[in-house]
């Protein structure tokens, strides 16, 4: 496993593979990895024969600088377990190598599913997440690239991106990876404490408990279902919004003609959590 720090040096290797018609798979990340970020490893690993994964800790995409300062940092760990999964090269530029000078966000308009959910919530986040991802994909010119369903919404974003840039990326969309109690995989949740984590997998079995009334109860009994739950715990619901899964608008009834999904974010102590589950 190769490790760069400059981007001109991965530049220069990958143009030489590039040369010999090798397929390239990229899989980005801001490091503290688990299980989820493993499984997307794995499966550009059996696609690709290169496999490039990025640890970056973009400051762009916070719009809480008190998350990105407390953001888990745990490099020596993320790099043993590339190298025990067999990953090819990786990427770890520092924040200069990306933005020179300047650590600001392009902007861009992805016809307003930028602007649902987390973008009600995050200020600006979108625009940081498309402007680092656009950044990796011009240095990497990877064939496919790779993506946690958990966070739903940037992957329905980066899709557009490379739709709108015309970037020749194939995106892929991979299943949310979960503990054993259904709690999401998040790098996150390492700051949970004892009592904090026994309570998030509440976040999954109200999820569970939407689907199954999907059939039988409106939309409008399934928020009001939502917001009774986290009532009565010390989870602070920040959102739960059932949306049409390509153009992420807010339905107002479930047609099971179309893709329907349910989002959902938690506050627990300060820490953020977000789901989702396909309706």
């Amino acid at each position: 496993m190769q490790i760069f720090k400059k981007k001109n040096a991965l530049i220069h290797c990958l143009s030489l593979l590039k040369e010999k018609n090798k397929l390239i798979g990229f899989v980005p990340t801001m490091g503290a990895l688990h299980k989820g970020h493993q499984s997307l490893v794995k499966n550009s690993i059996e696609n690709n024969d290169v496999t490039v994964v990025s640890i970056f800790v973009n400051p762009t995409q916070f719009n809480n600088p008190d998350d990105l300062k407390k953001y888990p940092k745990t490099l020596k760990e993320d790099l043993e377990l590339l190298e025990n999964i067999g990953c090819d090269f990786v990427f770890i530029p520092t924040v200069e190598e990306i933005y020179a000078q300047a650590v600001v966000s392009k902007s861009y308009s992805f016809d307003g599913i930028e602007n649902q959910m987390e973008g009600k919530f995050r200020k600006g986040h979108f625009d940081g997440v498309a402007t680092i991802v656009q950044a990796f994909f011009e240095i990497i010119k990877p064939d496919t690239s790779y993506f946690g369903e958990k966070d739903f919404q940037q992957l329905q974003v980066v899709k557009k991106l490379t739709e709108k840039e015309n970037i020749p990326v194939k995106v892929i969309g991979c299943p949310i990876y979960r503990e054993n109690d259904g709690l999401a995989m998040s790098s996150r949740n390492i700051r949970l404490s004892k009592e904090q984590r026994s309570e998030a997998p509440f976040i999954y079995q109200t999820l569970k408990k939407v689907v199954g009334f999907a059939k039988t109860k409106s939309v409008k009994d399934m928020y009001e279902f939502v917001k009774n739950e986290f009532a009565t715990t010390s989870l602070e619901l920040e959102y739960f919004t059932i949306a049409e899964e390509n153009t992420l608008a807010e339905v107002s009834e479930i047609n099971f003609d179309k893709k329907n999904r349910a989002f959902i974010a938690v506050n627990i102590g300060g820490i953020r959590l977000i789901d989702n589950i396909s309706l």
